[in-house]
């Protein structure tokens, strides 16, 4: 019986109109190299920084030299995201939220993981209205909040997707035993890797972000799905 949903966030459950891969493209271009679309679509989903590192090396550069380019990488990858985020504040993917509310009726509890650093991630939630319980934010929000049981970030644990840690931290965080419970959703590649590397009973990949089916082949999934709106009745009918 699955207790447990852990869902991505940007692309899965938020919709930021591909900033982030726009924001993730600009800051390696800007250290010297060319940034492939198939190897962006490879690290999307990954650790920010990590992803960074891997995108100056298939670019042909070195992230350890200049010492510290990474890190300013990192920097600007922020300063572009928050631009773009102002420009156009993320929104809810559609469906979302009822999917949600659909889950928690149904017994589960719903965390999400993301390859953001916390500073990010709490801001993206901030503006969304949702909130993590036992927070003072859970205390103080409005009757019909969407609330949250917990959220994990990239920058939180040993190492980001396709890594299990994420998965395997929000289980802590609330409480879950067995990795059959779990049910695992993300637009991604490393999502749906990180969600078979757990041992989760259900493992679904979305199409909301920027894959196609197609990118998908030959992945770890349980099901390919066209939003994690339909996942309350997909996981209805396995029951």
């Amino acid at each position: 019986m699955s207790t447990l949903a852990v869902f991505d966030m940007a692309g899965t459950t938020i919709d930021d109109g591909g900033a982030v891969y726009r924001a993730l493209e600009q800051a390696v271009a800007e250290t010297g190299v060319a940034v492939a679309p198939e190897d962006l679509q490879t690290w999307m989903g990954a650790e920010k920084r990590a992803a960074i590192t891997a995108l100056i090396e298939l670019g042909g550069g070195d992230p350890r030299s200049p010492e510290g380019k990474v890190d300013a990488a990192f920097e600007r990858f922020l300063a572009i995201l928050d631009e773009l985020y102002t420009q156009a504040p993320p929104t809810p993917i559609g469906g979302a939220e009822q999917a949600f509310a659909d889950l928690r009726a149904a017994g589960l509890q719903i965390a999400l993981t993301t390859g953001f650093s916390r500073d990010v991630a709490d801001g993206i939630l901030a503006g969304l209205g949702w909130v993590v319980s036992g927070t003072e934010a859970a205390a103080l929000a409005p009757d019909g909040a969407v609330v949250l049981d917990a959220v994990v970030c990239g920058d939180e644990v040993a190492q980001g997707r396709p890594a299990p840690y994420m998965i395997h931290r929000a289980m802590e965080l609330t409480g879950t035993l067995d990795v059959a419970d779990l049910v695992i959703a993300g637009d991604t590649v490393v999502d749906v890797q990180a969600g078979a590397n757990a041992g989760a009973g259900v493992t679904i990949g979305v199409l909301t972000g920027k894959l196609d089916r197609d990118a998908f082949a030959g992945q770890p999934y349980t099901a390919l799905l066209d939003s994690v709106a339909a996942i309350p009745a997909f996981l209805a009918a396995r029951a």
